[in-house]
């Protein structure tokens, strides 16, 4: 097997998961670009090797239970192992999202991606990051699932809008996290949550404040961590974010 770090990056082709494989890829990583669309993930692994990257194409649709099998038999040819899974693909479900007038479906295919789908590509990847020497898992969540800044009466923590689905998908994502957590303790898996902060991409129609690259940032160190480095947390550039 290589010597060479092995990365996988849902959602990759487009925005903070672009970022966060090219930042991995600036490390000499050979990083995966997962994808459920054949055209995009192609144009993203062309860009990626354009500056210099080590980058392989993955078809990945998170939904799908054969899609992720059919994954991580690729990069078990193309690897062996696989040291690092970034669970960055992601959904809004649209606005609004009112509690009192939102789409049951909507909730439901939210969660699909968000939630379920991380599960599903985890479990399909365990197997790889098992034979990894320093297996890193970070979950691309955000601060508005956190359910103490929900909560508060700071405006300036309780920032995102009025949501049945998004924002409660990331919370189910962070309870998530923590039961990985709880179940892998004692193995060398460092399991974390991040916040890219509020990132223009066309999941808000380019309103954010935050670059993609500054997006990034935060999951590309959780993906470095060393192997006395924190498991369980919940991050952003500017520290700890409550649960």
């Amino acid at each position: 097997m290589s010597e060479q770090t092995i990365a996988l990056v849902t959602g990759a082709n487009k925005g903070i998961g672009y970022e966060i494989a090219a930042g991995l890829g600036a490390l000499g990583w050979s990083v995966g670009v997962g994808a459920r669309d054949d055209q995009r993930r192609t144009a993203a692994v062309e860009r990626l090797r354009a500056v210099g990257a080590d980058a392989f194409g993955v078809p990945l649709d998170v939904t799908d239970d054969a899609s992720a099998t059919a994954a991580a038999r690729l990069i078990e040819e193309q690897a062996g192992r696989l040291d690092v899974l970034v669970n960055n693909a992601g959904i809004t479900g649209g606005m609004p999202q009112e509690p009192t007038r939102v789409d049951p479906a909507t909730i439901r295919t939210v969660v699909e991606t968000n939630v379920i789908g991380v599960i599903r590509v985890t479990n399909a990847m365990l197997p790889l990051l098992r034979r990894s020497a320093s297996p890193r898992i970070v979950n691309m969540s955000s601060s508005v699932g956190s359910l103490t800044r929900q909560s508060g009466t700071d405006p300036e923590q309780t920032v995102g809008p009025v949501s049945a689905a998004y924002s409660p998908s990331k919370t189910f994502l962070n309870a998530v996290t923590l039961q990985y957590v709880r179940e892998l303790s004692g193995t060398d898996i460092l399991i974390n949550a991040c916040c890219p902060g509020y990132v223009a991409t066309d999941l808000n129609d380019f309103h954010g404040v935050r670059t993609p690259e500054q997006g990034a940032a935060i999951a590309v160190r959780l993906a470095t961590l060393p192997d006395d480095g924190p498991t369980g947390r919940f991050f952003e550039d500017a520290g700890e974010v409550p649960w």
